[in-house]
């Protein structure tokens, strides 16, 4: 409604002005809140991604633990050389990064061969000097006589190592008892650290080996689920990245056990590789019933008894224990296929003569799994019986 006089029209535009301003104090008011809500969040991130463990986790990350326990290893070692008063400290430094490795016993095995290979080619390095003199061609003739001798030795693995302190000898043009006692420092301090460091600390990978089991089984079970699939109905069509991932994680999973055996400082079975080993096995004749389950082209009887195997067995295989139900289930069936009577056409007799094969497949499977699994003690109840 039209204001009528120039008051009316006063109170009218203090009104609006009114409501105008309470409602850019209700918008900012709002703005506020929210702002203060995405700063508090803001903060939350910036103290959770400042967590020391967050920041160590992200330097592991980038650089790799081996790289960090290298450089420092080599650090320490250049620091002692040097208040050691040793000749050429930074000898002892490379001493030190070439002796860090991944795993402890390896670590051991390699600095006792850089060692005793150092040893042997200082004495040879030493004779040849005083007989023949320092020449250049000389380190050739070393080279000619001690990598063959150290190979022959089964130290191999001390060329390199020998090799620096041979030609850090070379450069003093010194053979002397002194001479040898420094390249022998700088040796103790260099291999001493690198030593220390691999024995120190060395990643755990029970995480890592815990995913690779759960990826392994997942892809096993769903490996089943497809071959039950298909002989139900000879017309599935299957890509099988399935058995591609198992077989990945599987190869994975022995590589990581066997260096988790490795980082033991007493030896022992290290249960992992027992499992991937027994995996491995499984997987061989996962293969080999794959083949067979190719040969089923038409439905019969026996493909469906044998596909709710397969379906009990895409759950066991997540199971700890072995059950053996499947197994007493299988011995039963191929009873079962002895009182059948004999097929009546061509087609029928090569698919039941796939399905014995691959009946006999799945008992051997079965078999792996009951050599290594824990069996289920009486007093404890069945998980699936």
């Amino acid at each position: 409604m039209p204001c009528q006089t120039p008051v009316s029209c006063g109170r009218l535009f203090d009104e609006i002005a009114a409501i105008n301003l309470t409602h850019w104090s209700a918008m900012a008011t709002i703005g506020g809140t929210f702002a203060a809500a995405a700063a508090d969040r803001s903060r939350e991130r910036g103290q959770a991604s400042m967590r020391p463990e967050k920041v160590w986790g992200s330097i592991r990350s980038y650089f790799g633990f081996r790289v960090i326990k290298t450089a420092a290893a080599a650090l320490a070692a250049i620091l002692t050389a040097t208040f050691a008063g040793a000749d050429n400290p930074l000898s002892a430094g490379l001493l030190a990064i070439l002796g860090v490795e991944t795993t402890r016993w390896k670590g051991l095995r390699i600095v006792f061969a850089r060692f005793a290979a150092s040893l042997l080619g200082l004495l040879l390095a030493m004779a040849l000097f005083r007989l023949i003199g320092f020449h250049i061609w000389v380190l050739s003739i070393y080279i000619l006589i001690a990598f063959p001798l150290l190979g022959r030795f089964g130290l191999k693995d001390g060329i390199v190592t020998g090799s620096v302190v041979v030609f850090h000898l070379f450069s003093k043009r010194e053979v002397s008892p002194d001479a040898l006692v420094a390249e022998l420092q700088l040796l103790l301090i260099g291999l001493g650290w690198a030593t220390a460091f691999n024995l120190a600390y060395m990643p755990k990978e029970g995480k890592k080996l815990t995913a690779l089991r759960d990826r392994t089984e997942d892809s096993l079970a769903a490996i089943f689920v497809q071959l039950a699939r298909h002989l139900r109905d000879p017309e599935t069509l299957w890509a099988g990245e399935e058995l591609i991932a198992a077989e990945d994680a599987i190869e994975r999973g022995i590589v990581l056990s066997d260096r988790a055996r490795e980082n033991r400082l007493i030896p022992q079975d290290e249960p992992w590789q027992l499992y991937f080993h027994m995996r491995r096995e499984q997987l061989d004749s996962v293969k080999l019933m794959m083949e067979s389950v190719a040969f089923v082209s038409s439905k019969v009887p026996q493909a469906e008894m044998i596909a709710g195997l397969f379906d009990r067995l895409s759950q066991d295989v997540k199971s700890e224990f072995y059950e053996g139900e499947t197994e007493r289930k299988l011995g039963v069936l191929e009873e079962s296929f002895r009182r059948m009577p004999l097929p009546a056409t061509r087609e029928e007799f090569e698919t039941r003569a796939a399905l014995l094969q691959l009946s006999r497949e799945l008992k051997r499977c079965l078999q792996i799994a009951k050599r290594s699994k824990k069996r289920k003690s009486s007093s404890d109840p069945a998980v699936i019986e």
